[in-house]
């Protein structure tokens, strides 16, 4: 499908047939990327913080990875029962 660049101000931008925005999954966001001299429009991927941690904790517990990485470092509060 051939179209054509708009002016958008100082830029330019296409217009998308709705077809060709619900077949390729597109809702609000889109990443661009520059391969071998084309523009490839993606759905933005939906990342949420910590994304994959449970996992990779759980898989960390199996191979007995999961200790502290430094050894315990007693300090002077050790030494003497705290009073609440």
């Amino acid at each position: 499908m051939k179209t054509r660049l708009v002016r958008i101000g100082n830029s330019r931008g296409i217009r998308l047939p709705k077809p060709l925005i619900e077949q390729a999954g597109i809702i609000e966001e889109v990443e661009l990327k520059v391969t071998e001299g084309a523009i490839l429009i993606v759905p933005a991927a939906k990342i949420t913080p910590r994304a994959g941690w449970a996992e990779a904790a759980a898989q960390l517990c199996e191979q007995g990875e999961d200790g502290l990485l430094d050894p315990v470092t007693p300090t002077i509060f050790d030494e003497t029962e705290w009073e609440w």
